[in-house]
């Protein structure tokens, strides 16, 4: 009894914090795509049908067994799968190829976090014309409502989660058993949709309507989206939790499209399929299940904005992206963290997006060039590590998945000159960001020009005896202890500010997403040593806490400050973010009367 306890809490806990975005899309799937097919038998049966196999091949097999069995230490994601590969690959290009595909991968999931949000709360909001009296709501009432419900959102995640994402999972469970109760109302009347669980069907369905056809797909796959969050969230909880709630969420989420499939043919003239089909089998449940329906999509909305922080977490941490300011919003776990500027950033652009679009059916149009993206790159990864593996079984399954993720995309395609384009836009922004970052701060390093430490060395030496040494002990914080950075050099030899005891504290990325250790290495000269800090990727390491298990009582911090001076506008932009974003004895919050910061003028 007592494994099985953590196993139910774990597939609890992991339908509030991963299948809300999955889970919220029958409120509108249905209801775009027979915007754009005709409303007969063969249409409906062939569109649950290709509903049915698309949740099975681009979610179950690509990530639930193919992707989630591909982690470090229980971790996945596109950073994660770019770690796995890299090292198996041994072609500098191909690596460099496989970084820029993952920074790819990145930005099309930021995009999609713009656009889940202002999808699922606005088309939410649009059951309010369902009641009785507000059939005429304005719809710029509707967005103003959808408006207030993301500024709420977005305004408490500085305050934290943890208090309320222990209802999270509760409130979805309902969600996902009255979408299984609907659903199932509505088969009991017209079973005969039970036969799209033939793949023929979806077949038939391209045979009939042919080009047409094809673009259906590009509204088939908002069935899918939030599917790669089983595989990024796999950290929080872990893989079987995820696999074990997958299987119930799949047979609620078949039951309430076949369902609404079932609605369709009785009520051709349906307009939200959704609502209007639970208003029609009990009326007096509507307002409820309404409000239902309004925290699911802000617990998927919520879910995407944790998610948000972690990925861009992992791009500091990994050195893809600037050191954003980061705040802990929980002393139990830290990886309950918020990130300002991503916050905002989203919150603005989930804003506009809503505004600009109007109708949930209009932000369709935007939706799923981002997803499938995303699962198109996951799939090429995934058949690469397979493949250098030697599990061909699987690098083969992988290829059949990718081909058919990027059937979608192509049919994603037609989207971008009717708002597809915003979706390219906003993930145009980090991607930018991520290749100036990349690229300054390589640039940097080498016009800064590190000193070797056998260089360093014998004026070290020959100094450390000359002049009076302060008492106590200074930390100097270097990449690597064996390139010493110019910093260093002006504070020891040009201002001889040498303390009795020098220590070089440099902070290691592991591979592998967790663990944390601080150790001293050998001591590299009288009154200099070396301490290294080597930190899991997914960590966020107390650097002081650190300092203090080591018995190392600083009396001085000092830090290196570039004061970067520019005439190309690229590097002019990557001195501004630079200058906006905390160095690293700030990004980890060392005691500010330590510090001492020494410019070092560098000329991009």
């Amino acid at each position: 009894m007592t494994q099985k306890k953590p196993s139910f809490r774990g597939i609890i806990q992991s339908l509030g914090l991963v299948f809300g975005d999955i889970g919220t899309s029958p409120i509108y799937t249905l209801t775009v795509i027979f915007m754009l097919a005709e409303r007969n038998e063969k249409n409906v049966i062939g569109v649950l049908s290709l509903i049915f196999w698309t949740l099975i091949l681009l979610v179950t097999v690509q990530y639930t067994w193919l992707a989630m069995s591909l982690g470090r230490r229980g971790e996945g994601g596109t950073i994660v799968l770019r770690e796995i590969l890299v090292p198996l690959l041994k072609s500098s290009r191909t690596a460099a190829f496989v970084t820029l595909l993952s920074f790819i991968g990145i930005s099309l999931i930021v995009g999609d976090g713009v656009i889940t949000p202002a999808i699922s709360i606005l088309s939410a909001v649009e059951g309010l014309l369902l009641i009785p009296g507000l059939e005429q709501t304005p719809q710029t009432a509707l967005i103003l409502i959808a408006g207030i419900i993301a500024i709420v959102l977005f305004s408490f995640q500085k305050k934290g989660t943890d208090k309320v994402a222990g209802a999270f999972g509760p409130i979805v469970l309902i969600w996902f058993l009255v979408l299984s109760v609907s659903g199932v109302a509505a088969i009991v009347r017209v079973p005969g949709v039970a036969k799209a669980m033939n793949p023929w069907f979806a077949i038939r369905f391209f045979l009939d309507n042919g080009v047409a056809g094809f673009f259906v797909l590009s509204e088939v796959i908002l069935c899918a989206t939030g599917g790669e969050a089983l595989y990024a969230d796999m950290g929080h909880l872990g893989r079987t939790p995820i696999v074990r709630a997958w299987s119930g969420v799949f047979i609620a989420l078949v039951l309430n499209y076949f369902g609404q499939g079932a609605f369709i043919l009785a009520n051709p003239d349906s307009k939200n399929v959704l609502f209007e089909m639970v208003y029609s089998q009990a009326s007096f449940l509507y307002i409820p299940f309404l409000l239902l329906s309004i925290m699911a999509t802000v617990i998927a909305s919520q879910a995407m904005i944790s998610g948000m922080f972690s990925i861009v977490y992992q791009g500091i941490a990994t050195r893809v992206m600037p050191m954003f300011k980061i705040d802990y919003t929980s002393r139990e776990r830290q990886s309950q963290i918020y990130i300002g500027v991503v916050n905002w950033f989203l919150l603005l652009a989930v804003l506009f997006i809503m505004f600009e679009f109007q109708k949930s059916s209009n932000l369709a149009a935007a939706y799923g060039l981002a997803v499938t993206g995303t699962m198109t790159i996951t799939g090429v990864m995934m058949i690469g590590i397979y493949s250098l593996r030697r599990k061909f079984f699987r690098a083969g399954v992988a290829f059949f998945v990718t081909i058919v993720s990027v059937a979608y995309f192509i049919s994603n395609t037609y989207k971008i000159p009717h708002g597809g384009y915003w979706s390219l836009i906003i993930a145009a922004i980090p991607f930018s960001m991520i290749m100036l970052y990349t690229r300054g701060q390589k640039k940097l390093y080498n016009a800064l020009q590190p000193l070797p430490l056998d260089v360093f060395l014998p004026s070290y030496n020959q100094i450390y005896k000359a002049v009076n040494k302060i008492s106590g002990t200074a930390l100097f914080f270097a990449k690597d202890a064996k390139e010493v950075p110019p910093y260093v050099v002006h504070t020891m030899f040009k201002n001889n500010i040498l303390y009795e005891d020098n220590i070089i504290v440099s902070i290691v990325r592991r591979d592998d997403p967790f663990g944390v250790t601080g150790y001293f290495k050998e001591e590299i000269a009288p009154g200099l040593r070396s301490f290294e800090i080597q930190v899991g990727y997914m960590e966020i390491p107390d650097v002081e806490e650190i300092l203090r298990e080591a018995d190392i009582r600083e009396k001085t911090i000092f830090y290196g400050v570039e004061d970067i001076t520019a005439t190309n506008i690229c590097w002019q932009a990557f001195s501004v973010i630079k200058k906006l974003t905390p160095n690293i004895v700030q990004f980890f919050k060392l005691p500010a009367n330590k510090l001492h910061g020494v410019v070092t003028r560098v000329e991009m």
